[in-house]
C-alpha cells in the first residue's frame, strides 16, 4: 500500500511538472527599416498633399532638398525634401519636411510641418507657382547639369554632394530646378539652372 501512494504521488508529480505552459522563445529585434529616396517631383507631390490639409489654397514657392549621410544627390533623389507652402486666402506661410531616413536628427520619418508665418503676396522671395509647371524631374536635370560642367566637378571631388532647389524665376518668367554641386548655395562649386517646365538648359550661376 505504501509503495502504490508513492508511485500514485511521483505520478502526480511528473503530471504538474510536464503541464507548465511553455517558456517562449526570445524574440528577434526587428530589423532597422532602410531608407527611402525621393525625386524632387515626387517628393513635392507628397508635401503638396499634406500642405492642402491646412490650407485648401495652399500654393509651393520653393523646394529644397538636403543631403545626408546616406544620401548624397547624385542619382537626383534626396531623402530630406523641404517645401514652403503660401496661403493668399489665409494669408499664412508654412513649411514642410518630408524624411525618408534616420539619420536626420531631430525629425522622425515622414512629413513634418513647420511653424506657421505671415504671407505678403508682393514678397519676391514667396512667389508661388502652380504643379502643372513641375514636368521635369531632378533626375533629368542632374543628367543635363552633367553636361554643363557637373561631371568634371564630380570627378575631381567625388564627395561633392549634390542639392536641388526648386523656385520661380522672374528673369526669365519660368519655374527653375538649381543643381547645386554643394550642400547649400553659399559654399557651391557649381550651380546650373534647367528650366522645369521643357528640361530646357538654362544658365550656369557659378
Amino acid at each position: 500500500m505504501k509503495k502504490l501512494i508513492i508511485a500514485l504521488l511521483a505520478l502526480a508529480c511528473l503530471t504538474a511538472c510536464s503541464s507548465q505552459p511553455p517558456q517562449p522563445a526570445p524574440t528577434e529585434k526587428p530589423k532597422p527599416k532602410p531608407p527611402e529616396f525621393d525625386t524632387g517631383r515626387v517628393a513635392m507631390q507628397r508635401l503638396y498633399v499634406t500642405a492642402r490639409g491646412w490650407a485648401q489654397d495652399a500654393q509651393p514657392f520653393r523646394l529644397q532638398s538636403q543631403a545626408t549621410p546616406d544620401s548624397n544627390g547624385h542619382d537626383g533623389k534626396s531623402a530630406v525634401w523641404r517645401a514652403a507652402f503660401a496661403s493668399a486666402a489665409g494669408g499664412g506661410v508654412k513649411p514642410y519636411t518630408w524624411v525618408g531616413t534616420d539619420a536626420v536628427e531631430g525629425f522622425s520619418r515622414g512629413v513634418t510641418p513647420g511653424a506657421e508665418e505671415s504671407y505678403s503676396p508682393t514678397n519676391t522671395t514667396t512667389q508661388i507657382f502652380d504643379l502643372v509647371y513641375l514636368k521635369v524631374d531632378t533626375d533629368q536635370a542632374l543628367k543635363l547639369a552633367q553636361q554643363h560642367g557637373g561631371d568634371k566637378v564630380l570627378e575631381k571631388t567625388p564627395d561633392t554632394p549634390v542639392t536641388y532647389i526648386l523656385d520661380w524665376s522672374k528673369s526669365p518668367l519660368a519655374l527653375v530646378w538649381h543643381v547645386v554641386y554643394g550642400a547649400s548655395r553659399d559654399d557651391a562649386k557649381l550651380v546650373v539652372d534647367v528650366k522645369a517646365g521643357s528640361g530646357d538648359f538654362m544658365r550656369v550661376e557659378k
